[in-house]
């Protein structure tokens, strides 16, 4: 498997001009080849595949500053960019309904602020370096301290006002002792990020705490609101650039917080030998959300499908399987009274049990009272594996506990 270990560089590191002047070429390769590309296309009707490319534009001198392997990594960022242009024309033309407009040939990056992704593979990069644990691009005159001795490439991806130097490498799965008999379920949220649940005799239910990263994007559409008002009126490039650094701030602080608390999650799957896990996700849940302007704000700007990839990725590395889930009804559904959880958009939706008398808290038939988070991560084991309680519903724990999440102050 593929992982990925970041590297920030911002514009007061010594690195930071040659990373720039390396990503300005690029920006020049690509356009050089791009307009090749364009002006065929357009007036000859001929499409210039890689080769095509590259035997009109290996001398150039835009193509020879950089070295050569870099330079054809950019050319096949140019193809596929080019490919993904024509099947998108092609499900235009199936159907436009989908679309709001035409798809756009690729266009040509800003002549002047205009940056480009550098790519370099294990033949453009330093062996020797690798084994003192540095990641040594050719020609570029930098080095990246590395923990990682199965780097496959590195990427330096240009952002507003910074660099991120990415060293893949790779990592084989090593299965932990787990069971695959035994599922947990986590239905994710946002004042309570996870509930996770399990069918195995006496797990405790654990809740991560979501407030860290709904308070983020609180003060993250504050400040945003504040700068967004002096650009419309008075801005400058300074405000400009204080939005940038906002929003990548904030970008950086919520993924080290699911990163964390994921990392929580699939250890204690591990330690208490869980082998399948089910998470619920529903399709178009956020683009069909109905919480109100301000529910709908804070539901959406919570990336819960990065959460989700997160998860999958580190069960996968200790052998845990994940089965993604439709998540229908298992909030509004009776964990407790076994009520049927039918799909959403079915014909007949049966009259539920219980009901959720308060924000994170449910009562079942009888009076029993659970945590509503709990209750539908419960339901959602069930949704993967009907009868994975059989009739031990009595002697399932429903008071959560919740799970410690250390890591640094957030905003």
């Amino acid at each position: 498997m593929q992982l990925v270990e970041q590297h920030v560089i911002r514009d007061s590191n010594p690195r930071y001009a040659a990373i720039d002047r390396a990503a300005f070429a690029s920006k020049n390769l690509y356009n050089a080849a791009n307009y090749l590309v364009r002006q065929a296309y357009i007036h000859e009707g001929v499409w210039l595949t890689f080769a095509a490319v590259y035997h009109r534009i290996k001398d150039h001198e835009a193509y020879c500053a950089l070295p050569r392997k870099v330079s054809n990594d950019v050319l096949r960022q140019l193809d596929h960019d080019w490919r993904a242009f024509f099947a998108e024309l092609a499900a235009w033309k199936a159907d436009p309904s989908k679309f709001v407009g035409r798809p756009r040939l690729p266009g040509y990056k800003d002549k002047h602020k205009g940056r480009n992704l550098l790519v370099y593979d294990m033949q453009a990069i330093s062996l020797t370096g690798l084994r003192r644990g540095e990641a040594i691009p050719s020609q570029l005159g930098i080095s990246i301290r590395t923990k990682q001795s199965t780097v496959q490439q590195a990427r330096i991806v240009p952002r507003k006002g910074y660099y991120v130097v990415e060293v893949v490498y790779e990592r084989e799965p090593v299965p932990a002792a787990v069971n695959p008999a035994l599922y947990a379920g986590i239905d994710v949220g946002l004042n309570t990020l996870a509930a996770l649940t399990a069918n195995k005799a006496g797990f405790v239910p654990r809740l991560v705490n979501g407030r860290p990263v709904k308070s983020t994007n609180q003060f993250y559409n504050k400040r945003r609101a504040q700068l967004q008002h002096k650009l419309g009126t008075t801005g400058t490039t300074r405000q400009l650039a204080q939005l940038e650094r906002l929003t990548a701030h904030r970008t950086r602080q919520i993924d080290h917080y699911l990163h964390t608390a994921s990392r929580r999650l699939i250890d204690l799957l591990v330690s208490e030998g869980i082998g399948t896990l089910c998470i619920g996700k529903n399709p178009l849940w956020k683009q069909n959300g109905r919480l109100g302007k301000r529910g709908n704000q804070n539901f959406v700007l919570v990336p819960h499908a990065r959460f989700i990839d997160m998860l999958t990725y580190k069960a996968a590395l200790v052998g845990i399987q994940v089965k993604i889930t439709e998540e229908s009804y298992t909030s509004t559904a009776s964990f407790l009274d076994a009520d049927p959880l039918p799909v959403y958009g079915a014909a007949d939706i049966p009259a539920f049990s219980g009901k959720r008398v308060k924000r994170g808290l449910y009562r079942a038939a009888d009076g029993r009272r659970i945590n509503a988070d709990v209750n539908g991560s419960y339901n959602t084991i069930r949704t993967v594996l009907p009868d994975s309680f059989g009739q031990g519903r009595a002697g399932i724990a429903v008071c959560p506990v919740r799970l410690p999440v250390r890591t640094r102050r957030m905003a």
